[in-house]
């Protein structure tokens, strides 16, 4: 893919994460056929499907219970990577050799589901959110990771 559509995709990505509704961080995640130049499904984090309460309502139980992200899975929102897989397993869209756009760095369970979906490349919007993250999965099991700029985690900004 060229440089330029892959900013496109970027942006569209950003864009795409304001649909999240949980009140610690948005994600959004695009997967992509990189041969065509392709969307072939997207994602967000958030709550369940159909309209489901998250889990702390308007306050996020990991933050208020200081869990650390990646761990305790029965706490915090679906991730925009888990649900931009299961959308295109739920529509019999294929994820092999997909490329998957997400911005922030995927969680260690995220990367297994990547891994094992067959997609092959990850493009993570860096500095985004900040914390245990599953990249190093990702790179030992031979999917390439790359890193480009985007916003920075507001939680780190002072």
């Amino acid at each position: 893919m060229k440089e330029k559509h892959i900013r496109i995709r970027i942006e569209q990505c950003l864009a795409l994460a304001k649909a999240s509704n949980c009140p610690r961080r948005t994600f959004g995640a695009l997967l992509l056929d990189p041969k065509r130049n392709v969307v072939l499904m997207d994602g967000y984090n958030g709550g369940p499907r159909g309209g489901g309460d998250l889990c702390g309502g308007d306050d996020c139980l990991r933050d208020t219970m200081n869990i650390t992200s990646g761990t305790r899975m029965e706490v915090g929102c679906h991730h925009a990577e888990m649900n931009v897989i299961c959308n295109s397993a739920a529509n019999g869209v294929p994820t092999q050799d997909a490329w998957l756009i997400v911005t922030g760095e995927p969680c260690m369970m995220c990367a297994k589901l990547i891994h094992h979906a067959g997609i092959q490349k990850v493009i993570v919007v860096s500095e985004g959110y900040a914390g245990a993250n599953g990249v190093s999965y990702l790179q030992d099991h031979g999917v390439a990771v790359q890193g480009v700029s985007g916003p920075k985690d507001p939680r780190l900004q002072t």
